[in-house]
């Protein structure tokens, strides 16, 4: 049990992604079934398996104006790849069966059933039906193989883009197999994260997602043929990162392409993506990058060491986020599952915090909905009950679902999460000076989060000084429940997050 429905979706998104199978949310009609729309949505668009059950009036009822009517198949078909009411008690087996095969077959998503209360109430005239949820498929045909090898063989700065599923775990395996054979510089989306593995982090130009000011950004603008696997526009909008319509795209998942004027791919490689990739590297030759691209992963990795030794440099209170990503990093063991709000922080954890274990980091880049953090943290928890679970919020998103803070004292959960703390909604204020010389709407007053932490029956720990970061998470993990870390940031630095750097590698 929850204490909003919103976050009881959250929970069975997260509890989606990270199983590959449909996690299940259950609400009552009326405002309990309209509470989950956001989470459905966040859900869908994600990527996500979800099955979502809400309650509704009697059949005899559904189109009068009583006591929590709602036309609720009406209001969330929009959010969801599979909307529908039980009819009759013949019909339940039947819905319930194609509920659970939209959510978690091609790329997974949410679902709802609408469950009239008369039909509920009576006997169910029908039998479960045992049908494959996920059907397989085997790998693309063997023509759209062999015309992208053809394309993949004569380019000159191939790069390989990551998205959503291919952090599956079983595509991620291909997908390492495949950058090992074949040497393709790769960058992934933020929801790929983790797919990368440390072997490989040499060839690896970083995540990109909603603005195109990264390296992963600027060796995309230069490519010639660039494969996506597992990718979904919503994920990073192609309008950004393929704005000079200059490379041949080659589309590699289970489902066709949602073609647009800036994602129209040469080649469609359509089936299993794992059997696809794994058939595709027996396809190529082997790989001469560029020397341009050379000197670009080699000048990227050299900044990248220098930014971990440059860390320590920042010494006050508050304190700079490359600082606390710098001590998240020492902490980012294998397992441990580090859950992510919305807001700046969660930029500079999604550009210089690395992952080399697939689906260790929960990203929303899709809806980009505040709140998700800790309801993700709490999935968490109930899937690996015995590894450690960090969520981070900014504290303006923290009192979007912060009160499942008692669903995670109830449950005796062991959930670390942290509150990045500035007072503000950063991120809007960052984007609104250059825009109209001024912020506004974005300021908001202080909450004590050690005195909240005790009020729920947590334990809560304010970080004072950047030293004392690692030695908090230290301490917080070894308390039994949860446990709620306060750290002030010091965000002078922000604007930079929003600044161009094109140019600056390649050259």
């Amino acid at each position: 049990m929850c204490r909003h429905e919103q976050d009881a979706a959250f929970i069975a998104g997260g509890i989606g992604r990270l199983t590959g199978r449909a996690g299940v949310v259950i609400a009552t009609s009326g405002p309990g079934v309209s509470n989950l729309t956001t989470g459905l949505a966040t859900a869908n668009s994600e990527g996500d398996p979800m099955v979502a059950l809400g309650g509704s009036v009697a059949t005899s009822q559904s189109l009068k104006q009583i006591h929590q009517t709602l036309q609720a198949v009406w209001m969330l078909k929009p959010v969801t790849k599979y909307c529908a009411e039980v009819a009759s008690s013949e019909s339940i087996g039947e819905v319930m069966a194609n509920a659970f095969r939209a959510a978690e077959s091609d790329r997974p998503g949410a679902a709802y059933v609408n469950l009239p209360k008369d039909i509920m109430e009576g006997e169910a005239k029908c039998e479960a039906l045992d049908v494959p949820a996920r059907p397989r498929f085997g790998p693309a045909s063997r023509e759209s193989l062999v015309d992208a090898a053809k394309l993949i063989n004569g380019a000159q700065r191939p790069v390989l883009l990551l998205g959503l599923l291919a952090s599956r775990p079983e595509n991620a395996d291909a997908v390492r197999a495949f950058l090992r054979k074949t040497g393709l510089p790769v960058v992934g989306t933020f929801q790929a994260v983790g797919t990368v593995s440390a072997d490989l982090f040499k060839s690896f130009a970083g995540r990109i997602g909603q603005l195109d000011n990264t390296p992963g950004d600027e060796l995309l603008a230069t490519a010639d043929v660039i494969i996506t696997v597992g990718y979904d526009p919503v994920e990073y909008d192609p309008s950004i990162w393929n704005h000079p319509r200059s490379a041949r795209i080659i589309h590699v998942d289970s489902t066709r392409a949602d073609v647009d004027n800036f994602y129209s791919p040469a080649v469609e490689v359509l089936g299993d993506i794992a059997t696809s990739l794994t058939g595709l590297a027996d396809l190529l030759s082997i790989l001469v990058l560029a020397p341009d691209v050379e000197r670009f992963l080699s000048t990227l990795a050299s900044k990248r060491a220098l930014r971990i030794e440059d860390a320590d440099r920042y010494t006050e209170n508050p304190i700079h986020p490359l600082r606390i990503v710098a001590e998240l990093q020492k902490w980012l063991a294998d397992d441990v599952t580090l859950c992510l709000d919305m807001g700046s922080f969660h930029l500079w954890i999604a550009h210089f915090l690395f992952s080399f274990r697939a689906r260790q980091i929960l990203i929303s880049n899709g809806q980009q909905t505040l709140g998700v953090a800790l309801p993700w943290g709490i999935a968490s928890c109930l899937v690996s009950p015995n590894e450690k679970t960090l969520s981070i919020s900014g504290d303006g998103g923290f009192l979007f679902s912060a009160m499942e803070l008692e669903t995670a004292v109830r449950l005796k959960l062991n959930l670390v999460h942290m509150v990045w703390i500035d007072g503000t909604y950063d991120m809007v204020a960052v984007q609104e000076q250059p825009k109209y010389k001024s912020r506004s709407g974005v300021d908001f007053g202080p909450v004590d989060v050690v005195k909240y932490a005790e009020a729920f029956g947590a334990v809560g720990f304010m970080v004072d000084a950047p030293d004392q970061i690692g030695s908090t998470l230290k301490k917080a993990f070894e308390i039994p429940g949860p446990v709620l870390i306060g750290i002030r940031v010091d965000y002078r630095d922000n604007h930079k997050l929003f600044e161009k750097v094109h140019g600056h590698l390649l050259n």
